[in-house]
């Protein structure tokens, strides 16, 4: 589809730049997809430095080849002055940014919380918390001082769920929605939304193993969702547009699942 037809829509994204943690692959790059063919350009700011060169070639073709709509950074979310210096690239390179996405995350697991070591703690603590909030905070003055923004956290199921298996995690996914709910309180005044798309069993590099690995459990999943199926990455798009775009306007401080029914029963 051309972004063209676009031009009239409140989905339009065209001359909007997002930022997008963890842009390169699942998730983030399913989301990154989603903002170019709505008309972006898009900064994916992430470790992998094989994953993100497939990644722009993905970014580029969705863009019907114009690479200038894409921009891979290498960046370590876990260190402010890695983000300062890829927001510094995109700065650059796009003149600021529009939308905000913190996607990166990670998790580690142990059989019950008091088993999950102090460094797999901090470290999925750092990754999916305090990434955010040193992302949004590094971004905002330039959000402010345009006098419109849009920032979409990446929370999950547990979210709304625990689990015994992975403590950190959902600690950190609580957390992402409610700083979302405090960042939406303190910026509306300046025109800057702030909302939570929290993915449901999603198909991903993180989760492509399970299906090997734990076969039955893989089933359970798919039988307790109502759509019957795993979600794929582009499943998050049209929720991650629709927040990033002017339709979204009057919504903050919300968090959406998308996750084909699973939270609802």
């Amino acid at each position: 589809m051309s972004h063209h037809s676009l031009h009239d829509s409140p989905f339009d994204l065209s001359n909007k730049t997002a930022f997008v943690t963890g842009g390169n692959g699942g998730i983030g790059l399913g989301i990154a997809q989603g903002f170019i063919e709505h008309g972006a350009s898009v900064a994916i700011a992430a470790r992998n430095a094989d994953k993100l060169s497939a990644a722009v070639d993905t970014l580029t073709q969705a863009a019907e080849g114009d690479s200038s709509r894409v921009l891979a950074l290498s960046c370590d979310v876990t260190d402010r002055a890695s983000i300062q210096s890829a927001l510094d690239e995109t700065m650059s390179t796009f003149g600021g940014w529009d939308i905000i996405v913190n996607n990166a995350g990670t998790n580690r697991r142990s059989d019950e919380p008091q088993n999950l070591s102090d460094e797999d703690w901090r470290y999925v603590i750092d990754t999916n918390l305090t990434s955010m909030h040193n992302v949004s905070s590094l971004t905002f003055d330039h959000m402010r001082d345009k006098g419109a923004g849009k920032y979409i956290n990446i929370g999950s199921m547990m979210s709304i769920f625990g689990t015994a298996y992975a403590s950190a995690y959902a600690a950190s996914k609580g957390g992402v929605v409610q700083y979302t709910k405090s960042c939406a309180v303190a910026w509306a005044k300046h025109n800057v939304q702030a909302n939570a798309i929290l993915p449901g069993w999603i198909v991903t590099e993180m989760t492509n193993q399970f299906k090997e690995l734990f076969p039955e459990r893989y089933k359970l999943v798919q039988d307790r969702t109502p759509a019957d199926r795993w979600g794929v990455p582009a499943d998050l798009a049209g929720a991650a547009v629709f927040l990033a775009s002017s339709a979204s306007d009057f919504v903050t401080g919300t968090f959406i699942p998308v996750d084909g029914g699973y939270s609802v029963w």
